[in-house]
């Protein structure tokens, strides 16, 4: 673990799982669909808290920053040429959540498309192209990659092709991520923690930006407005990716709502939360849940986030 769980953290993570619970399982919230990670710089150094940190589940977008590092990383490796279209999706996949264009830089990242079905060793070569997504992760040798998997193209819907050989029987092998290893990456992104450049650090972060006062935060495809970021004090400075998912024909892939964001304030350490659920309730029939306990953790996280550092 990155992250120290001291006596503070984790008796503030108790009560607030307790408080979440009780005041959002009417709407859906369930201990066993649901996972919490909180992660700040410390007088300790780096302290948290994880509730059910490794539960592994469908994460729909939260893949997307993975593979925006990755495509940071292989324009800086000379993997990939830079070109308009890749760099319209690297900023469409993280400010829209768009599909279209994660699945367009999973091609260009690893030299392969989705298609008919393949046989043999054909498709052996292609699926181990895939697997470079997973690899990148692999060789930076973080234990909260541990049960991850991020090589599927995203998909509304059902699979077909080779995308369903891929994904295995009865979908055994779609995507998979741990809060842990989202707040992992979350924290890399802000802590220098990542092997790419000072301008790529500033890229991404700037990808990530969520502003309450833009014009596009209105709009759900923002990810700002119906998510953890929705309801939080006035000038709070906001870094974020969600996933959401309702009915897509697979019950494994079908109602979940993640978020993993960074608040900062005046005062206070910056806060990374990521919140991972699965459930009707939460993904489709409750919008403003996701802003309250946003504001909720916010609040009971804040007196932890204003202690001194020890002076030098």
């Amino acid at each position: 673990m990155f992250f120290a769980q001291t006596p503070d953290w984790t008796a503030m993570g108790r009560a607030l799982v307790d408080d979440l619970l009780a005041q959002f399982g009417p709407q859906g919230l369930s201990e066993q669909q649901f996972s919490l990670v909180l992660v700040a710089p410390s007088p300790f150094g780096v302290s948290g808290f994880a509730h059910r940190g490794d539960w592994a589940c469908y994460p729909c977008a939260l893949v997307k920053p993975f593979h925006m590092v990755h495509a940071l990383m292989a324009l800086e490796q000379g993997r990939v040429t830079p070109h308009p279209d890749f760099d319209r999706a690297l900023r469409d996949m993280i400010l829209w959540s768009s599909n279209t264009a994660t699945n367009y830089l999973i091609d260009c990242l690893t030299a392969t498309t989705g298609d008919t079905i393949l046989d043999g060793a054909e498709y052996l070569d292609w699926a181990s192209k895939r697997d470079r997504l997973n690899h990148v992760f692999w060789q930076l040798g973080w234990p909260e990659w541990q049960g991850c998997r991020i090589s599927q193209k995203l998909m509304g819907d059902l699979r077909y092709g080779r995308e369903a050989q891929y994904a295995g029987e009865f979908g055994a092998i779609l995507n998979v991520l741990t809060p842990m290893a989202a707040a992992r990456l979350m924290w890399g992104l802000f802590n220098d923690d990542l092997p790419v450049s000072s301008q790529s650090y500033a890229r991404a972060q700037s990808l990530m930006v969520r502003d309450p006062n833009s014009p596009y935060a209105v709009f759900p495809d923002y990810q700002l407005s119906e998510y953890l970021g929705g309801n939080l004090p006035a000038g709070v400075k906001i870094w974020s990716k969600a996933g959401h998912t309702t009915w897509t024909n697979d019950p494994k892939t079908s109602w979940f709502k993640h978020d993993m964001i960074r608040i900062s304030a005046r005062g206070h350490h910056p806060l990374i939360v990521v919140l991972m659920t699965n459930g009707r309730g939460l993904a489709a029939q409750h919008p403003t849940a996701f802003p309250a306990m946003g504001r909720l953790i916010w609040d009971r996280t804040a007196p932890l986030l204003t202690a001194p550092f020890p002076k030098e």
